[in-house]
């Protein structure tokens, strides 16, 4: 925790929904009550409600049409929150994972038929051969017991030292799921190279299935799937519905976080071109910029680290709709990134000092929520009469 007086109003947020919701247990919301707790921000102003406190390593979450919310641990844990509590209860039946440096159980996500066909989606790592592998797989839920777990995408070949595996999981309008994959840290050239898995995001049918007018499905050697490559390790990415458009935010090295709009066939340059430097302050490329290599959207140095994302589509933050939110782990931040269209206008720090900031999600009700590392916090914004 990098600064316990910045922090204190978020945790003071707890009072205003009571300890009792704190701590998981039964208690009464006062959402929509006026808070001595709410904070300006440059557009509106929100008040801070922390549901939970005792998270180790969340990374993702989802919700399912019964109201439950699904957030999962990188150690393999499923908990369940029911009404932005947590009801004490976890899934049964998660495939076992591997949990090494940044690998484990890493996403979870519905199918957008959900309410017909029950799948459930889950990235994670496992072991194979002699090192470790990123897992798609599918699985039905039937209470709290996951079963019929399918394993629809294996990632290849096998890494050691479980580092960038990347992880997220959405899916398009037209039912496409695609999922984004990390370098694995030790050959940066993996995110160049077509004949492997990593440093890209993949695109496939939501049985694992290649679509046939995948960009390289008929370049000899190339691994089907790839949507994009030059990816170094995207661990934040968001479908926007309404303008069909797919978002990306990945890792720079020390410094050069990018915000990437993903686009068929094309390469984000990793790692060519960077605007970040080695961890050890050296030079990792000259180039900031080469023919045929995508510039980013947006860039961050220092690097802020970022993570999971979301687009602002609800109506309950009329002053942010149509922003990206980006979760910032170095940065123990939420970055508020103004669009217009696909042009970067500006941004905004919320909430720092928070924690390190894995995801941020919205609701299918149209609140924001996001969850933290080290200050084991799942927190909800509520918008304060704007």
């Amino acid at each position: 925790m990098k600064n316990l007086k910045n922090l204190s109003f978020i945790l003071a947020g707890c009072l205003a929904i009571s300890l009792a919701s704190c701590s998981g247990k039964e208690g009464k919301s006062t959402h929509n009550e006026p808070s001595p707790f709410a904070t300006v921000t440059e557009k509106m102003t929100i008040k801070v409600d922390t549901l939970y406190t005792q998270f180790e390593s969340p990374w993702g979450m989802t919700w399912l049409p019964d109201g439950r919310m699904l957030v999962v641990e990188r150690k393999g844990e499923i908990l369940v929150f029911k009404n932005d509590k947590f009801t004490g209860e976890k899934l049964t039946g998660v495939p076992e994972v591997h949990e090494i440096n940044q690998a484990g159980l890493l996403d979870i996500t519905i199918h957008p038929n959900y309410a017909s066909n029950g799948w459930i989606y889950l990235a994670y790592a496992r072991p194979e051969g002699e090192g470790d592998v990123l897992v798609i797989s599918r699985a039905k839920l039937d209470g709290n017991n996951l079963h019929s777990v399918e394993e629809i995408f294996v990632c290849g070949p096998e890494w050691k030292g479980g580092r960038h595996f990347g992880s997220r999981i959405v899916f398009d309008n037209d039912g496409y799921l695609y999922f984004s994959n990390g370098d694995k840290g030790s050959r940066p050239e993996n995110a160049q190279e077509l004949d492997n898995d990593h440093g890209k995001i993949h695109r496939i049918y939501d049985d694992g299935r290649i679509p046939e007018d995948n960009p390289f499905v008929n370049t000899p050697g190339a691994r089907p799937s790839i949507w994009t490559y030059g990816n170094r390790n995207p661990q934040g990415m968001v479908y926007d519905k309404e303008n069909n458009r797919l978002w990306a935010v990945e890792h720079g090295p020390k410094g050069g976080d990018e915000l990437n709009l993903i686009e068929k066939g094309k390469n984000y340059g990793w790692p060519v071109i960077s605007y970040g430097i080695n961890y050890d302050g050296t030079i990792l490329t000259e180039l900031t910029e080469k023919e045929g290599m995508e510039q980013p959207v947006t860039y961050w140095v220092p690097s802020i680290a970022t993570c999971g994302m979301t687009l602002v589509t609800s109506d309950k933050y009329p002053a942010w709709k149509g922003n990206i939110l980006v979760a910032g782990l170095a940065g123990q931040q939420i970055a508020r990134v103004e669009l217009d269209g696909t042009k970067y206008v500006g941004e905004e720090t919320l909430l720092k000092d928070i924690g390190r900031v894995r995801q941020v999600s919205q609701s299918p009700d149209g609140y924001i929520y996001a969850i933290t590392e080290a200050t084991g916090l799942m927190i909800k914004l509520i918008p304060q009469g704007n």
